[in-house]
């Protein structure tokens, strides 16, 4: 046990180490992902003007959590693993006697420590811009939105990565996720809170992956109403299937791996 924790330390500690040498790009990687604040104040002012069932409050708190969310589960393993895969860089992994994919799982965590506070100094700057939209979620909140954050960010790693295994076939898995992106945008509750839309659309939507990416963690923090049980069942629901998935496709994929791209 002592072994294996002290490879985990020492797969974190060297990507961090890598993160940080990047701390200026981190910045921009961190704005990147501020569509959430943009759309918050269209939303705030289309409350102000219509009917919502949401008050410009409960659109900015939503928004803001929106945005911490985005910046603890953003993924991009797919473009790398591609690149490794075409580029025969996979073969020295293959090697090593560890999973490739913890290397990316390595990286994304240590990226996510470096990251965080300059998302948290973010944070705090719109509450002094913004200070009516402060509140302090419930001890209970928290608690269930700091476990549902980290099942979706479990979620988006798994299915970018099952994606990414289709560059042992072809050149651009890359496009998948292109692909993905269109129905990710609106049907994830990025675009706008899942509150909003009709009924029925909202109904046809709760049985895809997309809303526990983030509207689900997003309405626990803010207190939209959910139904929580549903939620971290569906989640752990969809990680089980795309990890089986995932699983069989690194089977086939190896077999098709020359060390010089598929």
């Amino acid at each position: 046990m002592k072994k294996t924790i002290r490879k985990i330390l020492t797969f974190l500690s060297v990507y961090y180490a890598h993160m940080v040498e990047y701390r200026a790009e981190l910045i921009l990687w961190v704005l990147a992902g501020a569509l959430p604040i943009i759309l918050m104040g269209v939303w705030i002012q289309a409350a102000e003007d219509g009917q919502f069932g949401l008050t410009p409050v409960d659109f900015a708190r939503y928004f803001l959590t929106v945005f911490v969310v985005r910046q603890i589960s953003v993924v991009w393993v797919i473009w790398e693993f591609e690149k490794e895969v075409v580029e025969g860089k996979l073969s020295s992994r293959l090697l090593q006697p560890i999973d490739p994919v913890w290397h990316h799982v390595a990286s994304h965590l240590s990226e996510r420590v470096a990251r965080i506070p300059f998302a948290f100094l973010l944070v705090g700057l719109f509450f002094l811009l913004y200070p009516q939209a402060f509140w302090l979620p419930s001890l209970r909140q928290f608690l269930l939105f700091g476990l549902a954050v980290v099942l979706a960010f479990i979620l988006r790693f798994t299915i970018q990565y099952t994606f990414a295994l289709f560059a042992f076939w072809t050149e651009r898995a890359s496009a998948l996720e292109n692909f993905w992106m269109l129905f990710y945008l609106f049907l994830s509750g990025l675009i706008a809170p899942l509150d909003v839309f009709p009924e029925q659309v909202r109904t046809v939507v709760m049985f895809t992956p997309f809303p526990y990416l983030i509207d689900f963690p997003a309405s626990l923090l803010v207190g939209l109403p959910v139904d929580v049980g549903r939620g971290f069942l569906s989640i752990m629901g969809w990680i089980l299937l795309f990890l089986g998935a995932n699983r069989l496709l690194w089977r086939a994929g190896l077999k098709r791996y020359s060390g010089m791209g598929a």
